[in-house]
This record gives C-alpha cells, sequence and structure tokens, in this order.
C-alpha cells in the first residue's frame, strides 16, 4: 500500500484545467530517469479527474495500476490522493479532508486569487505523505479493523485447534471403551481359566 501524490488545487470557470497550488510526492520506487514522467503523468490526473469532479462529490478514478482519489469542495478547492490499487479509499479521503483543512487555515482565501502552478507552500503536505504511507498506523479506525482482523485469525486459529483436540479425545475416548471392552473380556476369560483348575 503507498501513497505517491498529494495535491491541492484550485478550480477555474469554464473549461479550464485546475492550477495546482501545492504537490508532494512519493517517487523513490521509480528509476530516477522515470520520475519526471510520473511526476509529469501525476500532475496530469490530478488535474483531468478533478476538473470532472462536481463540487461536493468525491470520487475515486482507477487507472491501470493506480488510483487517484478527488474531492472538489463547493468553495472551488480540490485535492487529489494518488495510490496504488491497494490502499483504502476511506483512508485515502480523510488523509485529504485533513490536508485541504490544514491548507484553508494556514492561507484562509488567499488561494483564490493565485493563478501561477506551485507558487503555494505547505511545510507539512511531506509530513503527511509520510505519515499516511501505513494506513494501519496514520488511521485508527484502519487500525482497530487490522486489530480486530488479527484477532479473528488468532480465534480461528484456536478453534480449529480446539476442534483437532477434540477429535483426538474422542478417538481416545474409544480407544478407552476398546480397551475396557477388551480387559473384561480378558477377566472373564482368566476366570473360567482359573475356575475349572481349583488347586487346593
Amino acid at each position: 500500500m503507498k501513497v505517491l501524490d498529494i495535491s491541492i488545487l484550485r478550480m477555474t470557470s469554464g473549461n479550464e484545467d485546475p492550477i495546482p497550488l501545492v504537490a508532494a510526492s512519493e517517487l523513490s520506487s521509480f528509476g530516477y530517469f522515470q520520475r519526471q514522467g510520473v511526476k509529469e503523468m501525476l500532475t496530469f490526473f490530478s488535474k483531468t479527474f478533478t476538473k470532472r469532479t462536481q463540487p461536493g462529490q468525491r470520487q475515486s478514478i482507477t487507472h491501470e495500476s493506480y488510483v487517484v482519489h478527488c474531492y472538489v469542495r463547493s468553495d472551488g478547492l480540490a485535492g487529489s490522493v494518488t495510490t496504488d490499487l491497494e490502499y483504502p479509499s476511506r483512508v485515502a479521503f480523510v488523509l485529504l479532508t485533513q490536508v485541504m483543512d490544514e491548507f484553508t487555515s494556514v492561507h484562509g482565501t488567499s488561494w483564490r486569487g493565485v493563478t501561477q502552478p506551485y507558487s503555494m507552500t505547505m511545510d507539512s503536505l511531506e509530513g503527511y505523505l509520510a505519515k499516511y504511507q501505513d494506513p494501519a498506523a496514520a488511521d485508527k479506525v484502519t487500525k482497530i479493523q487490522k486489530d480486530l482482523e488479527d484477532t479473528t485469525q488468532i480465534l480461528h486459529k484456536t478453534i480449529d485447534s480446539v476442534l483437532e483436540r477434540g477429535v483426538k479425545l474422542d478417538n481416545l475416548v474409544e480407544r478407552s471403551d476398546d480397551l475396557s471392552r477388551q480387559s473384561k473380556l480378558f477377566y472373564k476369560q482368566a476366570k473360567k481359566t482359573n475356575s475349572c483348575c481349583v488347586i487346593s
């Protein structure tokens, strides 16, 4: 599970592309010479998919082995998080909401007049990118869900082992019943054998 990119954009009026305000990317899994191309692709995804997202709407768009999670607020501030296919969408939207809320608290409404791409800063964006690489560690609900899954697996193993032990116990009980019958039979046979020859 991996977060590749977080972008904050300003929606524009008409048919123009949104303006990227700030972005952070984690591209270390790509070769050095591939990184620039991947970065351009991520920017293209962010602009294209947020442009096609209605205000107040959240959507996740899958493209090959990536998912772009988009959210456009009614005030025109938009955001996108690009992840791999395994990354939980709920956690991606939690990340997106937190980043956008912090961006608004830092910059207020000054972003509305920005016309130059990437002309704003957000120091904590790299921190969010690093923190959310592990969704279970970053999101409490996901962590609880993972703990529940682990507990369920342990319980299943315990139940299986108890059932296995139960089967083994049943076999032992059957064998002891067989031994009981055989020992009773042996006792009767010995008694008969001993009764014919009484030594005085």
